[in-house]
């Protein structure tokens, strides 16, 4: 039996409670949103959505109480709106930073035990922030940091190479954001090594698409939803059923002492190992200047 709250059912919020009820990663659901009525009414129509459906999610709705015995806290809290004038994700935090303000106070009051994924943007910067505030041990603390990114770009090599995207090996790394890049070293489609295949050019197009990919969601349909809710889920079955697959989560990096998405081990008990990744000397200067940039926004708080 596994219990998830979701904390923000927007577009993104009510795409990840429908992941998670339709793959039956949860056996229990709670939904939690600055609008009662809205989380309401979210409850109601994926309680009709799951008829037919082999097996049944319990859901709620605004119960505040039912924290304490939460396996997994999902944080979606968000405003899209604030994308429609902007191409940064730093100006989110204006907003966002207000949101965590509200609900750490909440997930310490309920003394809760589990693990708390964010998906809120800038990814990197409100993970940091929820950690500091709820003063859970880092390990339980993370983000889907650049999981979405690395899916857009092994989209964008396959379409490529006309193979699966699953057959795309490697990472998108750094920021959540504008600072991210592709670490070409160690990106591989069987066995073979992309950077030996194909020309610079070729790989800088692919980082271009993994990078605008969600700004050209966002200009055609006002907001993104189905990429991120499939990689939330994929974090979300990672933790709840303990897999220990190694995703690009945003966790925490003793060494630069900052979150920042690149490999980690993830499972019942969170970030189970840090895997630092082994770059060149111009993806190490890639890397600083993403955690430069993460550093510069989290000092904006």
């Amino acid at each position: 039996m596994n219990k998830v709250a979701i904390i923000g059912i927007g577009h993104v919020g009510s795409t990840v409670a429908y992941t998670l009820v339709s793959r039956r990663i949860c056996s229990e659901l709670v939904l939690f949103d600055q609008k009662p009525k809205l989380a309401e009414a979210e409850r109601n129509d994926l309680e009709a959505g799951q008829v037919d459906h082999t097996g049944f999610v319990k859901i709620t709705a605004n119960d505040e109480s039912q924290l304490a015995t939460c396996d997994l806290v999902i944080f979606s809290a968000g405003d899209i709106s604030i994308l429609e004038h902007s191409a940064d994700r730093f100006d989110e935090l204006t907003y966002t930073k207000t949101a965590v303000a509200q609900w750490a106070p909440k997930l310490k009051a309920a003394n809760f035990k589990g693990i708390l994924l964010n998906i809120t943007n800038p990814c990197d910067v409100i993970t940091q922030y929820l950690q500091a505030l709820t003063g859970f041990p880092k390990e339980r603390v993370l983000g889907t940091g650049t999981t979405l990114d690395t899916a857009r770009m092994q989209v964008a090599v396959g379409h490529y190479l006309n193979v699966a995207p699953n057959s795309v090996h490697g990472y998108v790394l750094g920021e959540h954001g504008k600072s991210q890049f592709v670490a070409w070293s160690g990106v591989h489609v069987g066995g073979q090594p992309l950077a030996t295949q194909l020309s610079p050019e070729q790989l800088a197009q692919f980082e271009v698409d993994a990078r605008q990919g969600a700004w050209e969601i966002l200009s055609g349909k006002g907001y993104t939803s189905y990429g991120i809710a499939n990689q939330a889920a994929h974090c979300a079955a990672a933790i709840l059923q303990n897999t220990r697959q190694v995703l690009p989560v945003s966790n925490f990096d003793d060494t630069v002492q900052c979150y920042v998405g690149h490999p980690a081990m993830v499972g019942a008990a969170g970030v189970l190992q840090d895997y630092p990744s082994q770059l060149t000397t111009a993806e190490q200067q890639k890397w600083q200047t993403s955690i430069d940039t993460i550093k510069h926004m989290y000092a904006a708080i």
